[in-house]
């Protein structure tokens, strides 16, 4: 991994880059056939249920983050983060949610007669006991640790070391608009030092027929580099559950300018989401 000074940057280039698949995504969107009112019903229902990180759901979040402009020479990084959620009853208060974040990472080369490095970069395990009944009738929380598994394939695609830490989460649902945040913070358990902070705010405005608003950045600053590394995105985008067949699925695409970032970070990125829905 490469730890470098933070800067902010802007590209035309990006922005060129990120239309098209912009542009596709919302005729994709619009091009799904209506369904019945009792239907719509139940997939707003869906859509507020996946907006919250500590739903009572199961679910299979498949995410793509496309950056572009990444290191020295301009190029494109593409990472797949398939990241399954399933959550345990203790009783008849509380509930353990399960998360695991498995990145599939296509890394750019940094110098010339470097190699496009593709494979798994470290699995990420979080566990959040959350009670069933919201604090106050409107706070929703859950608490727990969290765990960087080295299960990386090269040296470029993860830490290659153990670490662990604290993840927290917390929102509130009122009426249309479902908003909250994530946050953790990890540290290496041996080898070469690491505190990696992630803050992962969201804001949803629920539309009918399952349409949503969304933003949902990424915050992400690294402790142990002399300028903490910040990466701060900006932006959002809009989504849809819809069922295929008897399966409800969640259509998300979202688009970010990074309004600060690493030296050879990215300027822009864009993030498309399937995630396959199994209500109870």
């Amino acid at each position: 991994m490469i730890r470098i000074e933070s800067r902010t940057r802007s590209s035309r280039m990006g922005r060129r880059r990120m239309i098209p698949v912009a542009s596709a995504f919302v005729v994709l969107l619009l091009a799904l056939p209506t369904r019945s009112e009792d239907a719509d019903e139940s997939e707003s229902a869906l859509a507020r249920m996946a907006q919250n990180p500590v739903a009572d759901l199961i679910s299979l979040p498949l995410q793509n983050n496309t950056s572009y402009n990444v290191g020295p020479r301009d190029r494109t990084q593409n990472v797949l983060n398939i990241q399954p959620v399933i959550p345990f009853s203790l009783g008849e208060d509380w509930n353990l949610i399960t998360r695991s974040i498995l990145p599939i990472v296509s890394q750019p080369s940094f110098a010339r007669g470097q190699d496009r490095q593709n494979g798994v970069g470290d699995l990420s395990l979080t566990s959040f006991l959350s009670p069933r009944a919201p604090l106050g009738g409107w706070l929703i929380w859950g608490l727990g640790p969290v765990f960087n598994v080295p299960t990386a394939s090269d040296d470029r695609l993860g830490y290659d070391k153990w670490g662990g830490g604290v993840s927290a989460v917390g929102l509130t649902m009122l009426g249309p608009v479902v908003a909250g945040g994530l946050v953790s913070n990890t540290w290496n358990m041996e080898g070469r030092n690491f505190s990696n902070f992630v803050l992962q705010p969201f804001l949803n405005y629920n539309l009918p027929d399952g349409w949503y608003l969304a933003s949902s950045p990424i915050i992400t600053a690294n402790w142990e580099d002399d300028h903490n590394a910040w990466t701060v995105p900006v932006g959002g985008g809009l989504g849809k559950v819809h069922r295929f067949g008897k399966v409800p699925v969640n259509l998300s695409f979202q688009a970010f300018y990074n309004a600060e970032t690493t030296k050879y970070g990215a300027d822009w990125s864009t993030r498309f989401q399937v995630q396959l829905l199994f209500p109870k």
